[in-house]
């Protein structure tokens, strides 16, 4: 049984998802929502914007409705708070704020609302997914305003790093401590995941956080880590994996993504999503660091290829059994290290990384590319994966 650490006489909420269901058109707002975009359905036919997500077109009944970035602004036209809710989870998060947005592009839409919103004022409209893993519209302050993220509709669509306790599992590397340290200056509080601290290793004497004795490649030491700190653990930031080029020893390989990944779902995932319903700091988010090659494979890297899409694939299959937790993929192409100084640029650096997972975690996102390489990969991919296979 997990106890609030502030009260422990106060046992925490438990973790419910808002409702789920939506129709098989509705898939197209959570896919834009995990990349940040704002897409609707826009007919080929007349050019007509969609909303809600439809079958044939409101104006002309075409069939082909494609989903395309359209203008985020709108105005706020009217505005509700809702105090009464016979729905469990919305019970728990009343009052909760909702509106009608006129959009830009044409259309109206039923909104959660920002409380800096008013209505008559202009709004931008982002879609978030919510802890069921749809989409869903969210009407902004066209300028943020302060404090924008003590909103508790835009907590409960994001995983803003202030005030929460993460755990970057690689402290080794030039991208865990990155990390670390971005995490740190957004306002978290940082266990750094060290193996083998008797192997000396760039860094080593200027650490951010608190180290903590972490191999992702042995399950006891992962035990013993979930033992100390998974109860007080809100976001995980998984930078361990296999990133080199070249083939290599695939046993060693594996064990240090896929079955590291493994380890960590099975010690520490459970805790988290027992404490996501945690008061207004709840564990809240997995981010894992994985090479874009396991989405598109790469000539010159096939072991790591092979194994970034094996993680790849326990992460997705994943994200529904985890609910209400966000998995977050964030792609990288050939980093800026020692293992891919042969090769040309552009190559993604810690820096980059850091930054792109802090903006994750703010945003909401479940899916990111960080660096030129991978977010072009990405977006060639989901413009037409097929094609992208066979470049």
């Amino acid at each position: 049984m997990i106890r609030r650490p502030g009260n422990p006489t106060i046992l925490p909420a438990a973790p419910l998802a808002p409702p789920a269901v939506r129709s098989r058109a509705a898939r197209g707002l959570a896919v834009a929502a995990a990349q940040g975009r704002f897409a609707l359905q826009v007919c080929a036919a007349c050019g007509r914007t969609q909303y809600p997500p439809r079958d044939a077109c409101v104006a002309c009944l075409g069939a082909q409705l494609d989903w395309r970035d359209v203008p985020n602004g709108g105005v706020l036209t009217a505005a509700t708070i809702v105090r009464i809710s016979t729905d469990p989870y919305f019970r728990q998060h009343t009052p909760w704020r909702m509106g009608s947005v006129r959009l830009d592009c044409g259309v109206d839409a039923m909104a959660h609302v920002h409380g800096k919103c008013r209505p008559g004022a202009r709004v931008r409209m982002a879609l978030k997914l919510d802890k069921a893993g749809q989409g869903v519209m969210l009407a902004l302050p066209e300028a943020d305003a302060n404090p924008m993220q003590s909103d508790p509709k835009l907590r409960e669509f994001t995983c803003d790093p202030a005030g929460r306790r993460v755990l970057v599992t690689d402290g080794r590397t030039a991208f865990g401590q990155a990390a670390a340290r971005a995490l740190i200056a957004a306002g978290a509080e940082v266990f750094l995941g060290i193996a083998a601290a008797w192997n000396p290793f760039p860094g080593q004497n200027d650490l951010p956080g608190t180290p903590i004795a972490l191999d992702l490649t042995d399950g006891i030491s992962v035990q013993n880590a979930a033992a100390a700190i998974a109860a007080r653990t809100d976001i995980i930031v998984n930078t361990a994996g296999y990133f080199r080029p070249g083939a290599g020893d695939a046993r060693a390989a594996m064990d240090a993504s896929y079955f590291a990944a493994s380890r960590l779902a099975q010690m520490f995932l459970p805790a988290l999503r027992a404490r996501a319903g945690d008061g207004t700091h709840p564990a809240c988010a997995w981010v894992n660091m994985i090479g874009i090659n396991g989405l598109v494979p790469d000539p010159g890297a096939p072991l790591a290829s092979a194994v970034n899409a094996a993680t790849l694939a326990l992460v997705r299959a994943l994200r529904p059994e985890m609910r209400p937790l966000k998995l977050i993929n964030a792609f990288v192409g050939q980093l800026d290290d020692q293992w891919h100084q042969a090769l040309p640029p552009p190559k993604t650096s810690p820096t980059q990384f850091a930054q792109a997972v802090v903006a994750a975690l703010r945003n909401g996102d479940e899916e990111i590319a960080v660096g030129d390489l991978a977010r072009h990969t990405l977006a060639q991919w989901y413009d037409n994966h097929a094609i992208t296979l066979h470049a």
